[in-house]
This record gives C-alpha cells, sequence and structure tokens, in this order.
C-alpha cells in the first residue's frame, strides 16, 4: 500500500467515526491576515510556533491590533472609537517599530 493511500484511508476512517465534527473553527473562513503580515522570512518559523501554542510577542500584538479593529468596527459610542482608534495606531506603531529592529538586524 502506498503512503497517500494509506493518509487517504486514515482520513476517511477518521471522517466515518466522526473524529473531525467538533474541531476548534470548524465551518469558520480562515483568517491569514496575521500570516501575510508577518515578514516572509519569519513565516515558517512562527508557524512552528503558533502549531505548538507558542506565539512570538509580534504575533501577539498582530491578534491585538486585530481584536481592537473588530471592537472599533461594532463600537457606536463615538468616545470610544476614539479610544479605539489611538490604541490601534499605538499598538500598529510598536509592532512596526519591532519589525523595523528585526530587519536592522539582518
Amino acid at each position: 500500500m502506498s503512503f497517500n493511500k494509506f493518509i487517504e484511508d486514515q482520513i476517511q476512517k477518521g471522517m466515518s467515526e466522526g473524529l473531525f465534527d467538533n474541531l476548534k473553527g470548524a465551518g469558520k473562513p480562515l483568517n491569514l491576515d496575521e500570516y501575510f503580515n508577518t515578514p516572509e522570512d519569519l513565516r515558517l518559523g512562527y508557524s512552528v510556533l503558533k502549531s505548538g501554542n507558542i506565539l512570538p510577542p509580534e504575533i501577539e500584538m498582530l491578534r491585538e491590533i486585530s481584536d481592537l479593529k473588530e471592537k472599533l468596527a461594532i463600537c457606536k459610542d463615538e468616545a470610544e472609537r476614539k479610544k479605539l482608534n489611538k490604541l490601534i495606531q499605538e499598538k500598529t506603531l510598536g509592532f512596526n517599530m519591532t519589525m523595523e529592529r528585526y530587519k536592522r538586524k539582518r
């Protein structure tokens, strides 16, 4: 039996047993914004770390920015919107400065 056939059989078996029915994020689109906002030379390493639930500070920064943007999109209060915008700008600046430091080290 070829390796590909074996893998396919295992996937089919798991599907028939319902092993994939309750996966985290099932039915939701993948959000790849964080991935593509990360410099290309760091993506693979960060993906490996993320798979192991070990996130570098830069990815946490991107997640925070993304969460703030989601809050801003649904926020109705103008004062709160200003606070969120300011926080997004500060976090984005911090992220950009961190990434610039990485570029200069290379």
